[in-house]
């Protein structure tokens, strides 16, 4: 039985061990194995929590280690995280996707002696990161499946550290409540390493003051209780998952429900039903290009129907959600909307008891999001970086703007510098970045601000507008902005383009690199007989050339009446002939694009948009999922787009940006 001896709960231990006496039957995790969903309540959760610390003490993990934590979304993830916390250890997630050479690099830097991970595949990249890695001295893995044979040192199970656990805390019953009690509010609680879009990634330490007063202004901000439902699918090492899973599951007591795979992601949320959920803007991207798949491969009739009705809701659906007049006629016919449209669609996509949805990270589209509004999902936009706790700004619900991402948020304090980059003060704010005191130095000032590298401003109604990275906002020849992360979310919006890199900055055009989305490019090929062998092939075809260039004009086309913009219209573009990927690092493991890395890899196809080239052979090394490399080759087409006429901005605005 787990006691809490009336201690101030502001540590995450001691809201767990809170939890665990005020609601100790209510679930605090919710697995799905075999089809078959398993719940775990408060009192039991903080039992196995009890049991896997004292297992960890009796191994000599003890106060100020790190304990690395690899896989899905698993409830002993989870648990993992807050036994570490218990013994006044730090958690450190990293991203389960990761090849063993990077995870070496973070588990060298963060001096981890301890792991947590999830099956034979994580055992597997932790074994051969070792190597490199000598302190890595304790391996525990949750699922034991494969792992039958392995006899390496310092290999445990998770049940049998729980049974040395249980023997410890026998011997040592004093152990547990004197080491929660010992935790402080500016304990170090978690090291979040960012995705490294320039560089090597860098530790980013929280403490519980920063995590549980940020966790408390998002609880108020939307009302979540302990009855919300939330779907745990994001990785574990994203500051996203980490906030708006462990830490608001913490502070309010909802319970976190983990799906059986991610291929299984979509059944599992129909079956759960959040009524709170966030996302990246792909996600919600993915989501509404297996929609429109799906509809086009519907009847003629389902497709007229759901086209007409989708007019309805852009129509009077937004207007309905944020509470202003809709004509007679309207509501009616959205009401019916609702019963043949849009209530099956949110069932299928399960989102029909969405309370509340935010998106950040990146830029998302208007359309995407309007779709989504337009729907009644309460789809709203927030802005803030690992650093920060993620809450900088937030869209409050009827106060919604499409292209900014809302106001400062309660206790949040932004500024725009001289030289438009946003800077920002709250009590979320990181310590530090783990072992490098001169990089916290440059992103923290004497004043308290953390320099988010990012070009912003505010606009006449106190709504933050993000522009792009203030490294990348550049100028064309001619002196006009060139915000290169604006003009790729544009050409991102389209169902069929899945990445795409501009380039632009000191030159007299703006040209591009674009990858198609295999899936949804696929689907419209099939449709049209158009044969292919696998994704070179497809995107090399006339046909999908011809489609990717009419995307490409309808942006230029928006681009021609954007003031600040009008003259970074594409007027070249070629599709690359692979996938831009995190394991041949041009992305990061949060899909953000490592423009510099790709702008040295891919100089001869830059060379040739930008000389007049119809052609440009070129061989990329490319990394398998099996470790091997290899060569893929292709002779790729450069096309011209169409582009309309622009706007000069004027001189005041440009020196504004």
């Amino acid at each position: 039985m787990v006691e809490t001896n009336n201690r101030p709960a502001d540590t995450f231990p001691k809201l767990l061990l809170e939890h665990a006496v005020t609601r100790p039957g209510r679930p605090a995790f919710r697995e799905k194995d075999l089809g078959i969903w398993q719940s775990t309540t408060w009192e039991q959760a903080a039992e196995e929590v009890r049991r896997l610390a004292c297992g960890l003490a009796a191994l000599g993990f003890s106060r100020g280690m790190n304990l690395a934590i690899v896989g899905d979304n698993r409830p002993r993830l989870y648990m993992a995280m807050a036994a570490a916390q218990c013994l006044g250890g730090v958690a450190v997630p990293l991203y389960q996707d990761a090849p063993a050479a990077d995870m070496a690099y973070v588990l060298e830097n963060a001096g981890i002696d301890f792991a947590m991970v999830e099956d034979q595949e994580q055992v597997d990249k932790l074994l051969e990161a070792r190597a490199t890695v000598p302190g890595l001295s304790h391996i525990i893995f949750d699922d034991p499946r494969g792992l039958r044979n392995y006899g390496q040192p310092g290999l445990h199970s998770f049940e049998s550290v729980q049974a040395l656990g249980h023997a410890h805390a026998t011997d040592h019953p004093e152990l547990f409540a004197r080491e929660v009690a010992a935790g402080q509010p500016d304990d170090i609680a978690v090291i979040l390493y960012t995705s490294g879009t320039t560089g090597r990634p860098k530790g980013v330490c929280h403490s519980y003051r920063a995590l549980i007063a940020t966790g408390r202004t998002l609880a108020e901000f939307d009302q979540l209780s302990a009855d919300d439902e939330v779907l745990c699918y994001l990785p574990l090492a994203w500051v996203g998952d980490f906030l708006y899973s462990y830490v608001l599951s913490n502070i309010v007591g909802f319970c976190l429900n983990c799906p059986e795979s991610p291929s299984t992601i979509g059944t599992d949320l129909r079956e759960i039903g959040p009524t709170y959920y966030f996302g990246p803007p792909r996600i919600y991207e993915n989501t509404l290009t297996q929609v429109m798949i799906r509809i086009e491969d519907a009847s003629a009739i389902k497709r007229a129907m759901f086209h007409y009705f989708m007019r309805v809701a852009r129509r009077a659906g937004l207007r309905l959600l944020e509470g202003q007049q809709v004509s007679l006629a309207d509501r009616l016919l959205y009401g019916l909307g609702e019963l043949l449209v849009y209530g099956p669609l949110k069932n299928v996509l399960g989102m029909s008891r969405i309370r509340v949805a935010y998106t950040g990270g990146e830029a998302i589209g208007p359309d995407l999001f309007d779709f989504y509004r337009s729907l009644g999902i309460n789809l709203k936009q927030l802005y803030g970086m690992t650093e920060t706790c993620v809450t900088v700004c937030m869209q409050r619900s009827g106060d919604v703007k499409l292209d900014s991402v809302g106001r400062p948020m309660a206790n949040v304090d932004v500024k725009i510098a001289d030289n438009g980059e946003v800077l920002v003060r709250s009590p979320g704010l990181m310590v530090g970045y783990y072992r490098k005191p001169e990089e916290t130095a440059e992103a923290i000032d004497a004043d308290g601000y953390f320099h988010t590298g990012d070009a912003g401003f505010f606009d006449g109604d106190g709504h933050l507008k993000i522009i792009d990275r203030a490294k990348d906002v550049g100028r064309m020849a001619d002196g006009t902005m060139f915000a290169p992360k604006y003009i790729e979310n544009k050409l991102k919006f389209f169902p069929f383009i899945k990445e795409a890199v501009a380039f632009g900055d000191g030159r007299s055009t703006c040209n591009a690199f674009i990858n198609i989305d295999m899936e949804a490019v696929g689907n419209w090929a099939e449709r049209r007989n158009l044969p292919y062998s696998g994704y070179t092939d497809l995107a090399s075809q006339p046909a999908v050339y011809q489609l990717i260039a009419e995307c490409v004009e309808k942006v230029n086309a928006d681009l021609a009446h954007d003031t600040l913009l009008s003259n970074s219209q594409i007027h070249r573009f070629l599709i690359l002939h692979k996938e831009l990927d995190p394991d041949d690092d041009e992305l990061t493991r949060t899909r953000k694009v490592r423009r510099r890395f790709i702008a040295e890899k891919y100089a001869v196809l830059i060379d040739a948009l930008y000389e007049g080239r119809d052609r440009q052979y070129i061989e990329t090394q490319v990394k398998f999922e099996d470790g091997r490399q290899g060569m893929i080759s292709a002779d790729l087409e450069i096309r011209d787009a169409k582009t309309y006429g622009s706007a000069t901005p004027p001189a005041d605005t440009r020196k504004a940006a």
